[in-house]
């Protein structure tokens, strides 16, 4: 993947290729000075004829169409030829049910064709669009440099972007940006900004790239069913005591969202970042196998999540809908974040947002509690039709304390405020609000029960009024 050369970073990842779209070739629409003679050099040099090849292999076992860059003719630069071979790579993706994959080494737009080399971009966003229309997923490979224009219309508009680490990213390139070496203008940069979904060496990309278009087919075939619910992985039982039920949820070696996600799926992909500038690690999303197909889930992580989260959630769906996919959450929160720079980032319309997509999602959606649910940051990730929870979660309207404070303005009364709440998982059902209590797997893990022996003994010893009913 580190090579210049379009045919090599192909051979890399796939196997069976075919190209298509080499009769388009440059032309000179300007009449540039020294532009036939820079054209044929570049060929001879590579050997291609044109910075973009196209065509179809295999990725594993899954048929894909393949755009790839090289670098070597006029820095991988797009003209005219190259746009619209771009553009029918996507066409043909559309014909042919296929996954579009492309491996991206450009300096951006070709100079020497001045406009029609820029409204190409205008091309590429369209056939990008029409894609994702009709449920064509695209995965982008940043093998470096990707900067200027085709960062913009083409790389950065996929559904699954891997960067190459100590690749250059940006979209002011270096000889037009100030001077000096920034981490913003690299994978890196962009990966700790959300704006690409992981950053991996060379050598892992061939592993991840199968593991990808294994998981993000295109939509067709019949509607998809509902998720299963997963299986509870701590007690068995709901308590008799709503304090007890609030501290099971807070305890912090109850299962956690990795546990019940790599309980539930064979294999998973994660993506990372709200692609707007945020990354929130506290909001697990992504694509998992489960029995021969393929789920998106999103899974909290015990923690308040910001407008980034609430953000990359909304992504996710949003893919889980062009693609047709059912999509799985796991709801755990203490309710969402709420310090003054969530609001400059706008938490607010992040959650509105949030609820909207989850409102008009047409793939079905499965929920489950698996922790605390705490008011409307844990509402926003929950199936009106479809919520479950686990013997050691709750929902509530506000937390304890918060309810404590607002009622009888006294914060310490949260455990008394809690009998009237009715946020047991058994108060839940009878209240029509989830479905039913999560099965508990026959055998929990040793670690799991001894910590849950331990967070008894921590209630009974004094915090909690009556005995624990397990």
């Amino acid at each position: 993947m580190a090579s210049p050369a379009a045919r090599e970073a192909i051979g890399a990842v796939a196997a069976g290729f075919r190209e298509f779209g080499e009769e388009v070739v440059s032309g000179d629409p300007l009449g540039w000075p020294g532009y036939p003679e820079k054209l044929a050099r570049a060929r001879e040099r590579s050997g291609e004829r044109e910075a973009v090849i196209t065509g179809e292999a295999q990725i594993g076992r899954v048929p894909v169409v393949i755009v790839a860059f090289d670098f070597r003719f006029l820095g991988g630069s797009v003209g005219e030829a190259a746009g619209r071979r771009i553009a029918g790579a996507f066409e043909r993706a559309r014909e042919t049910r296929r996954a579009v994959v492309s491996l991206v080494a450009t300096g951006g737009s070709r100079m020497q064709e001045g406009m029609r080399s820029l409204v190409q971009l205008q091309r590429i966003a369209d056939a990008c669009v029409r894609a994702r229309e009709e449920g064509i997923p695209h995965i982008s490979v940043l093998r470096g440099p990707v900067t200027g224009g085709i960062w913009a219309s083409l790389a950065s508009s996929a559904d699954y972007i891997i960067g190459v680490r100590g690749a250059e990213v940006s979209f002011a390139g270096s000889r037009v940006r100030e001077e000096g070496e920034d981490a913003a203008f690299t994978a890196g940069g962009k990966f700790e900004s959300g704006s690409i979904d992981v950053e991996v060496e060379a050598g892992e990309v061939p592993g991840l790239l199968r593991r990808v278009v294994e998981l993000l087919r295109p939509a067709g075939g019949e509607p998809p069913a509902p998720p299963e619910v997963p299986r509870a992985l701590g007690f068995a039982r709901p308590p008799g005591d709503p304090w007890v039920a609030v501290m099971r949820a807070r305890s912090p070696r109850r299962p956690r969202a990795e546990a019940y996600l790599e309980d539930y799926f064979e294999r998973r992909v994660e993506i990372s970042g709200d692609r707007a500038g945020g990354v929130d690690a506290g909001m697990l999303c992504g694509f998992g196998r489960r029995r021969g197909r393929t789920i998106a889930y999103v899974a909290q992580g015990g923690t308040a999540n910001t407008a980034a989260g609430f953000r990359t959630a909304r992504r996710l769906l949003e893919t889980a809908e062009r693609l047709q996919l059912p999509v799985l959450t796991l709801i755990d929160t203490p309710g969402a974040s709420n310090t003054a720079e969530d609001e400059r980032e706008g938490i607010g319309n992040a959650i509105a947002e949030l609820f909207c997509t989850v409102a008009g999602l047409k793939v079905p959606m499965t929920s489950l509690v698996i922790g605390e649910g705490g008011s409307g940051g844990a509402l926003a990730l929950a199936a009106r039709d479809n919520l479950w929870v686990t013997p050691d979660a709750y929902f509530a309207v506000i937390s304890p304390e918060g309810a404590a404070a607002i009622v009888e303005k006294d914060r310490s009364k949260a455990r008394k405020v809690s009998e009237y709440m009715k946020l047991m998982p058994q108060d839940l059902v009878e209240l029509g609000v989830v479905r039913g209590i999560a099965r508990a797997r026959r055998r929990p893990v040793r670690a799991i029960r001894t910590s849950y022996d331990a967070v008894r003994r921590w209630v009974v010893r004094g915090h909690s009024s009556g005995k624990e009913r397990v």
